[in-house]
């Protein structure tokens, strides 16, 4: 599915794949943020950092009503704290998402999928 936005000249689609693009671009560009993880880790036999061309298997884009929900799936760096980088992850998605998709976030749900220790 995509969203659909119409205006006066015609109607504009964003894929998911867009947007789960531009939230994963958005998250990983937070301090605290290691990287992406993949939301269902077992089937994708994947145990690490997911890479730039793969943000959309860590993000998980639902449509809604007036809105978007999105579910995020992410990597922490060990000894930050998790609550903050969370809340940060969410203000600075809906933000992205309404200014460069204008496209409405109803929620941004932040899933910690691992802990790691980076050596300085």
């Amino acid at each position: 599915m995509a969203v659909k936005i119409k205006t006066q000249f015609g109607t504009i689609d964003i894929s998911n794949e867009v947007i789960a693009t531009v939230v994963g671009g958005a998250a990983t560009e937070i301090f605290g943020i290691v990287g992406m993880a993949s939301k269902s880790q077992i089937r994708d036999n994947l145990n690490d950092i997911l890479k730039k061309e793969n943000y959309s298997r860590g993000v998980v884009v639902r449509q809604e009503d007036d809105g978007v929900a999105i579910d995020i799936y992410i990597i922490v760096s060990y000894g930050i704290k998790i609550s903050e980088v969370s809340r940060n992850v969410q203000e600075i998605v809906k933000y992205n998402l309404e200014t460069m998709l204008g496209v409405t976030a109803n929620t941004v749900n932040i899933y910690v999928q691992g802990v790691r220790v980076l050596n300085d």
